[in-house]
C-alpha cells in the first residue's frame, strides 16, 4: 500500500532526528525520495511542505529542502548578546561582514545618537550565523564614540559586544520592537531566501548603563529559527 504524505512527512522527521539528515544538510532530491517510496513528487512536496509548517526544513530558492536546527527561545529578562544568547543554548555563532560603508546621518539617527544631521556613521551589515546555517541580518549604525572601535575589527569578528567589553565599553540596556519585515533584495540575496518573504525583524536601541547610546541595530530573522519569551505581569511596563 503506498504511503500517504502524512506518513512520509513522520519517516522523514524520525530519520532527520535520528540524525540520518543532518543540521544544515541538503535532503534527497523530491525525484529520489518519490522513487524511494514509490509516490508522486507532489505527494513528496506536500510532505516537505508540512515538516516546513514544523521548522524541521526549509526550501531554497536554487533548489532543494534542507535541514534547519529547531528554533531557539530568546528571552528579554536581561540583556544580552546574540553571541551570549547562542552559546548559552550550546549552539556555535558566526558572522561575517557583507557591507560596511559611512554614510550621512538621517534626522532620526541624529536625534537618537545626539550628532548633527548629515554627520557621518559608520554603518555595518553582517550575516549571522548558528551552527553553519544561515539565520540573520544584523544591521547596525554606530555611535561615533565607539565606531573607531568596530571599524578596525576582522569581518569575520563573532562578536562586537565582547569587542566593546574588551576596551571597557559594556551594553547594559536596550530598547527593542519585533514586527514582521519583507525580505528586501539585499535581504534575499545574503539569506537565500525568496524577496518578499516574511522576516522577523527586531529594532533595537542599545546604551552603556548611563544611557549613552552605543548602537542603532535592525536585526532580520529568517523565518522559523528564533523565537522570544516575553514575560508580562501587572507591574510590567507595556512593550512598544
Amino acid at each position: 500500500m503506498t504511503a500517504g504524505y502524512a506518513a512520509i512527512a513522520v519517516e522523514l522527521r524520525q530519520r532527520i532526528e535520528s540524525g540520518e539528515f543532518a543540521v544544515g544538510s541538503r535532503i534527497a532530491s523530491e525525484a529520489a525520495l518519490a522513487a524511494e517510496y514509490g509516490v508522486t513528487r507532489s505527494l513528496i512536496r506536500r510532505a516537505m511542505a508540512q515538516l516546513a509548517r514544523q521548522s524541521l526544513v526549509r526550501s531554497s530558492p536554487r533548489g532543494g529542502w534542507f535541514v534547519q536546527a529547531p528554533h531557539q527561545a530568546q528571552g528579554f529578562e536581561r540583556m544580552q548578546s546574540f553571541t551570549e544568547w547562542a552559546q548559552a543554548g550550546g549552539r556555535v555563532p558566526g558572522g561575517l561582514v557583507a557591507l560596511k560603508e559611512r554614510r550621512p546621518a538621517s534626522a532620526r539617527e541624529a536625534q537618537q545618537l545626539h550628532v548633527g544631521l548629515g554627520e557621518p556613521l559608520l554603518c555595518v551589515t553582517r550575516v549571522r550565523s548558528l551552527d553553519g546555517s544561515l539565520v540573520m541580518i544584523e544591521r547596525s549604525v554606530w555611535a561615533p564614540w565607539v565606531a573607531p572601535l568596530i571599524d578596525v575589527l576582522p569581518d569575520d569578528a563573532v562578536s562586537t559586544t565582547a569587542a566593546l567589553a574588551a576596551a571597557g565599553i559594556r551594553v547594559a540596556l536596550g530598547n527593542h520592537r519585533i514586527e514582521v519585515a519583507a525580505a528586501s533584495k539585499q535581504d534575499a540575496e545574503l539569506l537565500g531566501v525568496r524577496r518578499s518573504s516574511p522576516l522577523l525583524q527586531v529594532s533595537r536601541v542599545t546604551t552603556t548603563s548611563d544611557g549613552r547610546v552605543i548602537e542603532l541595530g535592525e536585526d532580520r530573522y529568517r523565518a522559523g529559527t528564533i523565537a522570544f519569551n516575553v514575560n508580562a505581569g501587572e507591574s510590567t511596563r507595556a512593550l512598544v
